[in-house]
Order: C-alpha cells, then sequence, then structure tokens
C-alpha cells in the first residue's frame, strides 16, 4: 500500500473512501482456519508475522514471517500505510486457507472507521477483527472484575467495539470488528480465542513471532 509520500490528507481521504466499503455483517460460511497477524519494529525496520491455526481447536499449522524496511513513519490512525504491506506478504506465505483474520489493532474504531483490521479486511475479502491494548478513539465504562466481562466502546454515539476483561486482574483489552463480521461476532470470536492470556491466542503467538530475529550471519 503506497503512503503517497506521507501526506496525510491525502491518507485521510483515502481512509474514508475505503471505510464505505466496510460491511458489518454476521459471519458467512464456516470458520476452519484462522490467522493472527502482528508487526514488530526493530532498528528502521518491519517484521510482520502471520499464525495459521484450526478453529476452533487452535492447533498451530503454519507460521511466517516478512521483513521490509519501514517508509512510513508511525503516526496513530495510520497504521495500516506503515504494516499492512507486509502483513499482507506474511498472510500470502502460510501454507493454507484463511477463513478469518485477527489483527494487533483497530477495527472499525478509528477517528475514519478504517483501522489495520478494517484496512486489511476488505484488502484481502477475509472477515478481520481488530484487538488492541488501548483504545484508539472512543469512550467505556469499565468491564467488570471476572474474566470475559465486557462494556460497549462508543465513538461519536455509535458502539464502535468493545472493552473485555480477558483476564482477571488484567486492563481489558479492545475489540473491533473489522470487515464481514459484526460487533458481537467479533466479541465471541475473541472469547473464544483466549487461551489463558490477555490476547488471543492467534496474535499473542504472531506477537511473538514478529520479535523474533533471525540469527546473524
Amino acid at each position: 500500500m503506497k503512503a503517497h509520500g506521507n501526506n496525510f490528507s491525502t491518507l485521510c481521504e483515502l481512509q474514508r473512501q475505503m471505510a464505505q466499503q466496510v460491511v458489518l455483517s454476521s459471519l458467512k460460511g464456516e470458520i476452519r482456519f484462522i490467522s493472527g497477524v502482528d508487526c514488530s519494529e526493530v532498528q528502521g525496520r518491519v517484521r510482520a508475522a502471520a499464525v495459521l491455526m484450526s478453529w476452533p481447536q487452535l492447533e498451530e499449522l503454519g507460521r511466517s514471517a516478512f521483513e521490509d524496511v519501514c517508509t512510513v513513519p508511525y503516526v496513530p490512525g495510520f497504521l495500516s500505510f506503515r504494516e499492512m504491506e507486509p502483513m499482507m506478504k506474511a498472510l500470502e506465505a502460510l501454507k493454507g486457507p484463511v477463513d478469518l483474520i485477527l489483527v494487533d489493532g483497530c477495527g472499525i474504531a478509528h477517528p475514519r472507521g478504517l483501522g489495520i483490521a478494517s484496512h486489511l479486511g476488505v484488502a484481502t475479502g477475509v472477515p478481520s477483527i481488530g484487538v488492541s491494548k488501548s483504545p484508539l478513539v472512543g469512550s467505556f465504562e469499565e468491564p467488570g472484575e471476572a474474566p470475559l466481562s465486557s462494556s460497549p466502546l462508543v465513538f461519536q454515539g455509535r458502539q464502535v467495539g468493545w472493552a473485555l476483561r480477558s483476564r482477571k486482574g488484567c486492563k481489558p483489552i479492545f475489540v473491533s470488528p473489522g470487515h464481514l463480521i459484526d460487533l458481537e461476532g467479533a466479541l465471541e470470536t475473541v472469547k473464544m480465542a483466549l487461551r489463558g492470556y490477555k490476547l488471543p491466542e492467534p496474535i499473542r503467538r504472531a506477537d511473538r513471532l514478529s520479535k523474533l530475529r533471525p540469527p546473524k550471519a
């Protein structure tokens, strides 16, 4: 995805246009394979990682990574122009179909309705969900202390996601639909993908893989 010379007014307009392509609906078809994707940066290089797992068993079936030079600075709200192309390369390298993508980032819970999970979903045509450690927009009431407690995340009078207590004693994570899934489906999917950690298992594994660097020759 080209960054248009980091012209952020142009990028804003592109996001608004692409946000009109986002579809929020119940999941269609059977979900058998789910992928988690994440990125990390070290010394000016971004490394994207993708992990493929069976659903709902969450048995790991494959993993891949793609590393490239960062060409776009980190600016909140424009993460997809920095990380989406490496993420797509990592997804393309997986050996198998992907029916649903969990993305470390935002879905529609975004100033212009197009976080990286939504952008990736529209670009690939695959249902997607955003999961982030902090909200980019919106307000919420603190969910209950019990694991799996949740509360609506609201932005400009519209619910755009959930605050979810994924683990007892942890701050909530923030779940928002990306594309081709609705609010309830996004929340229930993330709950089912938890395995005792703060992050859903596909993203947790992708996060760890993104931080691994090959040994120097």
